[in-house]
């Protein structure tokens, strides 16, 4: 099946009138009702006289299903259809915070306003700690670190994944409890 873009919008590209290939048809009337099978060419003089466009919606079945239709107004729908679902969804982002396992009080409540902002925002807050030299071989500090976040944030958030020490860092997602956005 063909597919034209229109607007960042795939919609299918049917064959239509002279591009359809089958000998008959069943052809369907633009009210739904059956007209019957017909030949091709009878077809196509109908959909002439009506000032419509035979389209194939159904080139497996047997014999293949048209339909007498605008084409035009028909894509110009399905662009509109395909754009309002498009707006619908909702876009969720995840936004990092970098930490390291000797923070002070301070930065720990500069990072802790910043990440609760974020989850407010109906963000998803991806928390990785960095280990430097000899902080690596006691990854429990930094595992102490991530836990005072859960603790803080478990009003608002709830822990989605976490990583287990991989040498030089550990990481841990918090996913909003409300989705707001």
């Amino acid at each position: 099946m063909l597919f034209f873009l229109l607007e960042g919008v795939n919609i299918p590209e049917l064959k239509i009138n002279e591009g359809i290939r089958a000998k008959k048809l069943l052809v369907i009337a633009p009210d739904g009702v059956q007209i019957g099978e017909l030949e091709l060419k009878k077809a196509l003089i109908v959909a002439e006289q009506l000032d419509l466009d035979l389209v194939e919606v159904s080139p497996e079945s047997k014999p293949p299903v048209a339909r007498l239709m605008d084409y035009g107004k028909y894509k110009y729908e399905l662009a509109q259809k395909a754009k309002e679902s498009k707006k619908k969804q909702v876009k969720i982002s995840v936004k990092e915070i970098q930490l390291k396992p000797k923070i002070d009080t301070n930065d720990f409540k500069i990072k802790l306003n910043k990440s609760r902002k974020f989850l407010d925002s109906g963000d998803k807050v991806k928390f990785t700690m960095r280990f430097r030299g000899r902080e690596a071989e006691h990854p429990e500090f930094g595992q102490k670190v991530l836990d005072n976040y859960i603790e803080e944030l478990s009003d608002i958030a709830m822990v989605e994944s976490t990583s287990s020490p991989d040498g030089k860092s550990l990481s841990m997602v918090l996913a909003p409890l409300g989705g707001k956005k």
